[in-house]
């Protein structure tokens, strides 16, 4: 973790001056990353609160999994803050987020092949200690095959990764990244490459897990489906949000229909 003790920012957006502990559980201020020349994240600003489901939608290169990326401390922001539970965390790497409550599912599922379903949760139960499969205590494994059981993985705790269809590989991600324990997840594209019925059955295990105490931040660039899931959207369009409000009223939203003319909404 750096020692650095980051600036906070006292701006926000609209007539928002300052920003405290009783915004939410995440508090993005002003946050910006650019790429040489290219603004990515152009002084996005958003909050979280708490067993919410907030859906962060936006076309295909909006900016959302660099937003997640900066949030995680994949990449360190340009300007801008992050604050999580009222601690400034901006720039904070991956397992300092992990480690305060934060997990992250990414697009390209990277479990290892070699290791069985449970194996692979139980690895990210123990994820600051190098161990063998056989040296697995137990306990460890029964934790992780509760966990498989509770995003429906119950059937499939000996097969291996490759034999498992999209849907359990999605599955599979959750529960890693469920077995650190986290109280936010950053879910990025669930729905991608899922059949109808699939996203609803996805649906349906995210609001499962919301009940058990967490908080969801999900990302998808198709709104069917999303809007059916969540409390509350956040459009953002070249790494600028354009549109913040409840599922209802965003896709009458003129400048959200421009953004995805097209697209599907």
């Amino acid at each position: 973790m750096s020692t650095d003790t980051p600036e906070t920012s006292t701006s926000g957006p609209g007539s928002r001056t300052a920003r405290d502990s009783d915004d939410g559980m995440l508090v993005v201020d002003n946050l910006r990353k650019e790429f040489g020349g290219l603004v990515a994240v152009d002084d996005l600003s958003f909050t979280v609160q708490e067993q919410e489901i907030l859906g962060f939608i936006g076309p295909n290169g909006a900016g959302k999994s660099t937003t997640f990326d900066c949030i995680m401390g994949a990449h360190k922001p340009t300007s801008g803050t992050v604050r999580y539970r009222d601690e400034d965390v901006t720039g904070y790497p991956g397992d300092a987020m992990i480690k305060r409550g934060m997990a992250r599912t990414f697009q390209d599922f990277a479990p290892l092949d070699d290791r069985t379903v449970v194996e692979n949760v139980a690895l990210s139960l123990m994820p600051d200690r190098l161990v063998s499969t056989s040296g697995f205590q137990q306990e460890t494994e029964e934790i992780a095959a509760e966990i498989c059981r509770r995003v429906g993985l119950g059937n499939r705790l000996r097969s291996t990764p490759g034999e498992l269809p999209h849907a359990g590989l999605l599955r599979l991600e959750l529960a890693r990244a469920i077995a650190t324990d986290p109280d936010l997840v950053l879910v990025d594209e669930p729905f991608a490459g899922l059949s109808s019925q699939e996203v609803a059955e996805v649906s349906e295990l995210l609001e499962s897990l919301r009940w058990r105490g967490m908080t969801f931040i999900v990302v998808d660039h198709n709104m069917r489906g999303l809007l059916d899931l969540i409390d509350r959207a956040i459009v953002i369009q070249f790494g600028s949000k354009i549109a913040e409000g409840p599922p209802e009223t965003i896709t009458d939203d003129e400048a959200v229909q421009k953004a995805y003319l097209g697209e599907e909404m």
